[in-house]
Parts: C-alpha cells; structure tokens; sequence
C-alpha cells in the first residue's frame, strides 16, 4: 500500500488494473475501508482517501475544501492528476453521498457507482435547512466537550447498533480509529459536507448513466427505502440487499459485501470486453 498526497488529501494506493476510487463515511478514514479495499485490488488499482477533516488528510490548508461540492472537486482533480479517469467509485454513507456529487458534477471521470448506505441528499428545502442547523449544532457540541465524548454518543447511534455482531476487539479499533480525528476536521466536515449542507441530487438521477450498484444492510430499513427511492430515479441501477448487517455491510459482512461489489465490477468487465456499448469505455 502506497502513501501519497494531492492537494492536502492523503490517499493510499494498491492493487493492479483498471482505477476505482475508495470513499469513506463520517469519522472514518482510509484505514476503515481498507478491509473492503484489499478484496478489490484483486481486479482494481485502489485508491483510498482520507477526506478532509478526517485521518492523515485533517485540517486543510483552504477551510473551502471543507464544502462538499469543494470536496467532489478535489476528487475529481485527483483523478484527473493520476490520469485515473474514468474511475469505478465506491463510497460508503457521507462517501456514498460524495460519488454521486462525482457523478453529477464530474459524469466523465466516474464508470461506475458502488453505494453503500447513501443517499442523493435532502430534498425538502425546510428539511435541509433543520439538518444544516442540526449539524451545526453538532458540530458545536463536539467543539464545546470534546472528541471522545462525541465519539461515544456516535457509536451508540441507534444506526450503529448492529454493530456490535462486530465484537468488542473490533468495536473497540473502531473508538481508536474514530480517536485519531481532529475535532475541529471533524466539525468542519459536519458542517460543509453533512447532509444538511449537501445539494440535493434527486433531481439529477435521471442524468447519471453511469451502472450502479446500491448496497444496503438487511437491518437497515430507513436506507433500503432510501435505496429503493435511488433505483426508481437511476436508468442503470440494481439494489442488493446484503443480510446480517446494518448500516456498515462492508464491516458488518464484509465476505456477502465484497462478493456482490466484485461480481458487479466482473460484469462490467465483460461487457466492456465485449464491446457492447453498454458500459463506459476505459
């Protein structure tokens, strides 16, 4: 696995092959994804990022990268640096939300999308507006008490809560994980790419061409509908429901997971192998 930085983003690479691109979810980090990752450098280059506010990547040097279409931006000039365009994305909840920016503002830079937990963001004006203040508010408190009692109200989210099949060894490297963020990145990413601060996609669904893969947990039931709401907007979409997992199928089940990414990524191979016009060229 290769360190490297762009722009202030850490990013680490490995694997061989054509390029994806790796997005983690809030208060997460390269590191987290990293477990999914190494199953796909078996046919992908990988290149995992720490987003800003979280991991190597931390504070940035411009506070504006904090914003979320700055953030897609940066990504997409990352891509266009390493002439990795165009990448299969895979992203993860706020990673999730993250590739689909890539995929509205950026269409040729992205082949396919692999979304897990996410959503195109919030639709109702007034709804977003309460998010935003919510998040703030968060951000606030965090600023106000301190990361590790952030973190540990974060990991006992109902959200999370079946994680805990994970075990204590494991949940407890995800509290030392979460414990090497900067509170101020992560206040700064709660409040320029939260979900409140997000554009709303929705209306842009039916513009991305790209395939996609919408992965969700079985015991996730606010986001299967929100993967439901996602396929009936994106032309090419398929939903696979992963069991025995939350929010997080990728930590959850990572084998069910992994699985169901490669073998879509293996069907986009072949088609392109075979010339069908029907997935991107590379």
């Amino acid at each position: 696995m290769v360190p490297d930085r762009s722009d202030d983003l850490h990013v680490e690479m490995d694997g061989n092959g054509s390029p994806l691109l790796l997005l983690h979810g809030f208060t997460g980090g390269a590191r987290t994804m990293w477990p999914l990752g190494r199953r796909l450098t078996l046919v992908r280059h990988v290149a995992a990022v720490d987003m800003p506010g979280h991991g190597r990547t931390g504070l940035p040097a411009d506070p504006h990268l904090f914003g979320f279409e700055h953030t897609v931006d940066a990504l997409a000039h990352l891509l266009e640096q390493r002439d990795h365009m165009p990448a299969d994305i895979v992203g993860y909840s706020m990673g999730g939300r993250i590739a689909l920016g890539l995929a509205v503002r950026h269409p040729g830079h992205v082949a396919s999308l692999s979304l897990i937990g996410a959503s195109a963001g919030i639709s109702d004006v007034v709804e977003r507006s309460a998010r935003r203040r919510s998040d703030d508010d968060l951000a606030e408190d965090l600023l106000d008490h301190g990361l590790e009692l952030f973190v540990d109200r974060w990991m006992a989210s109902p959200l999370f809560a079946s994680q805990v099949r994970l075990g204590p060894d494991a949940l407890a490297d995800a509290r030392a994980q979460r414990m090497d963020n900067d509170a101020e990145g992560l206040a700064g990413s709660l409040r320029g790419a939260g979900a409140g601060s997000q554009p709303s996609y929705w209306q842009d669904l039916a513009d991305i061409h790209a395939p996609t893969l919408l992965v969700v947990g079985d015991e996730d039931p606010k986001f299967r509908a929100t993967a439901m709401r996602l396929a009936a907007g994106l032309p090419r979409s398929t939903i696979s429901v992963v069991p025995e997992a939350g929010h997080a199928p990728h930590l959850e089940n990572l084998d069910r997971t992994s699985t169901v990414i490669l073998g879509f990524l293996a069907d986009l191979d072949q088609e392109r192998q075979a010339g069908s016009g029907r997935g991107p060229n590379r």
